[in-house]
């Protein structure tokens, strides 16, 4: 048992130091999808289990699946803007450009093994979010800010699961997700004035936050052709930012959202599946998050504080339609489009220079050719299209402690190339 526990703790610790540097800013900040396999239909997984990162959107799939290995990286190349106008102070109105960083490479690991007929366990390493901006020119600095301006936010989850089989083309599912996070923020010390702890809020270093909740799942089939799954994931607790809890609400928490998916998959034929997930996230729920930073300008709340100021974001509903064509032995093609709601309100825009998380559609390509009986290469490609929203009230009004008024407007494109191994054994 002790040799056990030295080897799963040297494979997490693995899995943090590999996906250090990762950067993902898709569903509002949570990732489009998990397993290239699933991201080459644009992430629909709930009813169609392809690969052993399935785990991820719904345990329960990892029933239909042989035992396998997946070993994949996402180059992330993300284009991040904000354009402030209007605004009565010299030197201001101009365009940012956040993209000091560009690409970021993002690793993810899945495992499955059969336990016995009916019995199960996964195990998947891998990106739940993020986001990263870094802008040389800080779009803060007229107010005065100093340095280079950003944040970078990273999510790493490590879930062992188990699923079971409770009929012949029905299952159940349970991953157990560990959450570390790290976190920095440049440049945006102005902010300290208007914090309940100002040298906790900027140019502290990443500081890290470890947690943990669970997803549980379940897929089953309705007639001969059609699947159907389901899942829930618990908000994830995270322990908090000390190095930033002048910065983040309730003294720098900062948990991870509530989620839950269903969906649908109709094998049409032996070669052709359509797939369509519909998910729900929660970010309103998270303080950090949902809450808006209206009281922070007002003057009525401080930064860090119970129930404190926040970036305002909204809950998202995510539509995801998916296909995927088996074109011979050797290869399968897939396809996808998504649609979200957009998160962040247009009066918000101003504290989201930071996170703009904006994007609300997504369109893939993929790509699996089986090079003998156990070994596959996989590769998947992703336009999360460019979207701006633009400020509406969005700059305080007026001399300091105003910010002079106008609008900040923001912007965010990613493009994602993704590439696994696929090993049956």
């Amino acid at each position: 048992m002790h040799s056990v526990d030295i080897r799963s703790r040297r494979l997490v610790a693995l899995a943090l130091v590999a996906l250090s540097g990762q950067a993902l800013a898709t569903n509002g900040y949570l990732s489009h999808g998990y397993g290239n396999q699933s991201k080459g239909a644009v992430g629909v997984a709930a009813a169609l289990p392809q690969d052993a990162l399935v785990t991820a959107t719904n345990p329960a799939g990892l029933m239909f699946l042989d035992n396998r290995l997946d070993l994949g990286v996402d180059i992330f190349v993300p284009r991040r803007e904000a354009k402030i106008s209007a605004n009565m102070f010299p030197g201001v109105d101009d365009r940012y450009d956040g993209n000091d960083s560009k690409t970021f490479y993002i690793p993810e690991f899945g495992y499955r093994r059969a336990l016995s007929d009916d019995v199960a366990f996964g195990l998947a390493i891998y990106g739940n979010g993020g986001i990263n901006t870094d802008y040389l020119d800080n779009p803060y600095g007229g107010f005065g800010a100093t340095g280079q301006a950003g944040v970078n936010m990273e999510q790493v989850f490590v879930s062992p699961a188990q699923a079971w089989r409770l009929g012949e083309h029905t299952s159940f599912g349970v991953a157990l997700n560990l959450a570390h996070q790290r976190f920095r923020a440049n440049g945006i010390g102005l902010f300290g004035a208007f914090s309940s702890e100002p040298t906790k809020v900027s140019n502290n270093g990443h500081d890290t936050s470890n947690g943990a909740g669970v997803r549980i799942g379940w897929q089953g089939r309705l007639g001969e052709r059609l699947d159907v799954g389901a899942s829930w994931q618990s908000v994830t607790w995270m322990s908090e930012f000390d190095e930033y809890r002048g910065l983040f609400a309730d003294q720098g928490d900062f948990d991870i959202p509530e989620n839950y998916v269903v969906g649908i998959a109709f094998h049409a034929s032996d070669a052709l599946t359509l797939a369509l997930d519909w998910q729900r996230i929660l970010y309103s729920d998270i303080t950090a998050v949902g809450n808006s930073a209206a009281t922070l300008f007002n003057g009525t709340q401080q930064l860090g504080v119970d129930d404190g100021p926040g970036f305002g974001w909204k809950d998202i509903d995510v539509w995801k339609l998916g296909v995927v064509f088996r074109a011979s032995p050797t290869l399968t093609l897939r396809a996808g489009y998504s649609r979200n709601d957009q998160p962040i309100p247009s009066e918000e825009t101003f504290f989201n220079i930071l996170a703009p998380g904006v994007i609300e559609q997504h369109a893939s390509a993929g790509a699996t050719w089986q090079l003998d009986d156990n070994n596959a290469l996989t590769f998947a490609y992703t336009h999360a299209f460019g979207e701006t929203v633009e400020g509406k009230q969005s700059i305080p009004p007026g001399m300091p402690p105003g910010f002079g008024g106008g609008e900040a407007d923001i912007y965010l494109k990613e493009d994602i190339f993704g590439f696994s191994w696929n090993l049956k054994f």
